[in-house]
C-alpha cells in the first residue's frame, strides 16, 4: 500500500470543537476535515479529491487562553455595551466607529448621557437626534395621524350601513362606493407617506447604530504536539501533496503553526514478523476495529478506556447547506494490534513502528 507519510510539530494549536461556544474546547488531534482541508488548500484544489487519512499524536500538555469575546446584539440598547455605527449598515463586520461606551454593566443611558464614556461626539449627537426624531414622528402619529384615521373609519362605517339600506341599481348605492373608495384610498396614501417618511429619516439611518457587547472566553490550547499523518491517495495527489507541503503553514487556527519534520511517501506492510505492535502515540481508530477485535484498548477497571467521536470527513452541497459525511471513531492511547490487513497497516521509520488506521 503506498501512502504519503507526514510528521509534523505544533507548538500549540485549537482544533476547535464545532459546539463549544464560550469555552472553545478542542479536539485532542485534528480532525479529518481540518486534515483534508489543509491538504486541499496548498495544493489549490478546488474540487474536492479522494482521500484517507490515518491521524496519530500526542501533546504534552493543555492550558486555556483567554480572549476577548465581541458580540453584535439584535436590537440598539440604550444602557448597555458599546454603541457603534456600522460603516456598512447592510452587514456586519469590523468596520464600525466606536461612538460611546457604557460604563457601568446597566443604568446608562447613551441619549441621556448617563455614565458613558463618549469616543466620537459627533456620531452621538446623530444619535441622539435620530432617538429625537423618532419620538417626533410618534408624537405626530398620536396626535395628527390618529385623529384623522379615526374619523376615515368612522366615516366608513357611515357608508357601509347607508348602503346596505340601498338598492344596488340605484344613483344613490353608485356615489356610496366612490366615496367608499376615496377614503380607502386616502387611508393608504397616509399610511403609505408615513412609513416612508419614518423610513427614510428614522429606519434606515438608526439601522447603521449597532449596541456590541464584549466578554471574557477561552480557548482549549494544547502544547507541544506531534502529529504523525498518512494519506491514501491517488499517485498524482500524493505526488501534489509532496509537491506542496511546505507551503502548509497552520493546521487549527491560522496561528498554529507548523513545522514539516518529515514528508514521504512510504510502502506500507500487511505483514508484520512479531507478535503484535503497541502504539506509542495517541490515534483516532474506526469503531469497527475495536469491535472486531484487532485492536486492543488499554482497559482501566476493568473497562475500556476511550473516548468516542463523530468527526466530519467531507461535505456535500444540499440546498444551500454543507452535509457532512460523519465517521465514528475512538480517540485512544497505548492500544495494541496484533492483526494487520483490510484497512490496518503497519509503517516503520527509524525505531518507530506506526499502526496506520485510514479513516
Amino acid at each position: 500500500m503506498r501512502a504519503l507519510r507526514l510528521i509534523i510539530h505544533q507548538s500549540s494549536a485549537n482544533y476547535k470543537r464545532e459546539e463549544t461556544v464560550d469555552n472553545k474546547m478542542t479536539y485532542p488531534l485534528p480532525p479529518i476535515s481540518t486534515v483534508i482541508g489543509a491538504l486541499h488548500y496548498i495544493c489549490g484544489y478546488r474540487e474536492y479529491k479522494e482521500m484517507d487519512i490515518s491521524i496519530q499524536g500526542k501533546y504534552e500538555s493543555m492550558h486555556r487562553e483567554p480572549y476577548t469575546d465581541y458580540c453584535f446584539l439584535n436590537s440598539v440598547q440604550d444602557d448597555r455595551g458599546i454603541l457603534v455605527k456600522m460603516r456598512n449598515g447592510s452587514m456586519l463586520s469590523n468596520a464600525f466607529d466606536k461612538v460611546a461606551t457604557a460604563k457601568k454593566p446597566q443604568g446608562n443611558s447613551f441619549r441621556e448621557g448617563i455614565t458613558i464614556h463618549v469616543d466620537d461626539q459627533e456620531l452621538l449627537d446623530e444619535y441622539r437626534d435620530l432617538k429625537n426624531r423618532k419620538d417626533s414622528i410618534d408624537e405626530f402619529k398620536k396626535k395628527r395621524i390618529t385623529p384623522v384615521m379615526e374619523l376615515l373609519k368612522k366615516r366608513k362605517k357611515h357608508l357601509a350601513e347607508k348602503k346596505k339600506k340601498l338598492d344596488r341599481k340605484t344613483a344613490e348605492y353608485e356615489r356610496v362606493v366612490k366615496r367608499e373608495k376615496e377614503i380607502k384610498d386616502r387611508e393608504k396614501e397616509i399610511k403609505s407617506r408615513l412609513d416612508d417618511y419614518q423610513r427614510q429619516n428614522y429606519t434606515i439611518p438608526i439601522s447603521r447604530y449597532r449596541s456590541l457587547t464584549k466578554s471574557m472566553k477561552f480557548y482549549e490550547i494544547l502544547d507541544g504536539i506531534t502529529l504523525v499523518l498518512h494519506v491514501r491517495a491517488a499517485d498524482t495527489v500524493l505526488e501534489d501533496i509532496l509537491e506542496h507541503i511546505y507551503d502548509l503553514k497552520s493546521i487549527g487556527r491560522s496561528e498554529d503553526i507548523v513545522s514539516v519534520e518529515n514528508a514521504e511517501i512510504v510502502e506500507l506492510s500487511e505483514d508484520f514478523e512479531d507478535d503484535e505492535v503497541t502504539s506509542k502515540y495517541a490515534a483516532y481508530i474506526d469503531c469497527d476495529l475495536v469491535k472486531d477485535g484487532r485492536i486492543y484498548l488499554r482497559e482501566r477497571n476493568g473497562k475500556i478506556s476511550g473516548t468516542k467521536y463523530y468527526l466530519n470527513k467531507k461535505y456535500e452541497i444540499v440546498n444551500g447547506k454543507r452535509i457532512f459525511e460523519k465517521k465514528k471513531v475512538l480517540f485512544v492511547s497505548q492500544y495494541t494490534a496484533d492483526e494487520f490487513g483490510d484497512g490496518l497497516y503497519v509503517d516503520r521509520y527509524g525505531e518507530e513502528t506506526y499502526i496506520v488506521n485510514f479513516l
